[in-house]
């Protein structure tokens, strides 16, 4: 549901709101995007193998998420920025509350994705 609901909402904010995706924000919906539809095919019929395929895509996508966070944030050097051309990953077209942007949400949703995946990997193995 997390997957599917992120995915959706990223092609409601690129497609419908017209909100420019920079390039650290096509990374994470390829780690996302898939996700959507490889958790639901998981569970019909239950694939004790889960894991193998679906929590690799998780973390790199938790990785890009937590750079992209740390890119806006300030904390990584503008010399580091991997968006060179066209949209700026340091930049901010959404703020809701006044500190949850789109970055922060990628993390979020990915780091629930990683515990839920964990979470039902050990609690089948008792």
């Amino acid at each position: 549901l997390i997957a599917a609901v992120s995915t959706l909402g990223a092609l409601f904010l690129g497609e419908v709101m017209k909100i420019p995706t920079c390039s650290l924000c096509w990374y994470q919906r390829i780690f996302m995007f898939p996700l959507a539809f490889l958790l639901p095919a998981a569970l019909f019929p239950l694939d004790a193998r889960f894991l193998r395929y679906t929590l690799p895509l998780g973390i790199a996508g938790w990785c890009v998420s937590v750079f992209h966070v740390l890119l806006v944030a300030g904390v990584i050097p503008e010399r580091a920025q991997p968006c060179t051309q066209g949209v700026p990953c340091s930049e901010t077209h959404i703020e809701w509350f006044g500190f949850l942007n789109i970055p922060m949400l990628s993390a979020a949703a990915f780091s629930a994705i990683i515990a839920l995946l964990l979470t039902a990997h050990f609690s089948r193995r008792t």
